[in-house]
């Protein structure tokens, strides 16, 4: 299965995994905005991974955060169109230095307080 299916998959097809599962609106807001938390395992520290992923995310008008993890991954928690995120996604497998062996994904609130994409950690 290629990349782009399995990010399709992940975004779209998985039941949402959210921190209150009795009250689907927390998870999916009604113009269509979704929240993930994110960690991407492979070669994606040292590599300008989390850069390359705000680039793409203020280009992409989603919003969130990026950091390294001491275990070698990268966590993120990114917000906006599902399309857009698979897009940003797809994109950052696409950079030949970054190899994206594995992302693991939560589904989360939307937070509506939150204006940008920064870099943290």
């Amino acid at each position: 299965m290629s990349l782009s299916k399995k990010i399709k998959d992940l975004l779209h097809n998985q039941p949402p995994k959210t921190e209150n599962q009795d009250d689907p609106a927390a998870a999916i807001s009604g113009d269509g905005l979704v929240r993930f938390h994110l960690l991407f395992s492979g070669r994606v520290q040292q590599v300008g991974f989390r850069y390359e992923a705000q680039q793409l995310a203020i280009t992409l008008k989603l919003t969130g955060w990026v950091k390294n993890l001491f275990n070698g991954q990268v966590e993120m928690e990114i917000q906006g169109q599902p399309e857009k995120i698979e897009s940003l996604i797809n994109q950052l497998s696409t950079v030949g230095w970054i190899r994206i062996d594995r992302v693991e994904r939560q589904q989360l609130p939307v937070d509506r307080q939150e204006k940008q994409f920064i870099v943290t950690g």
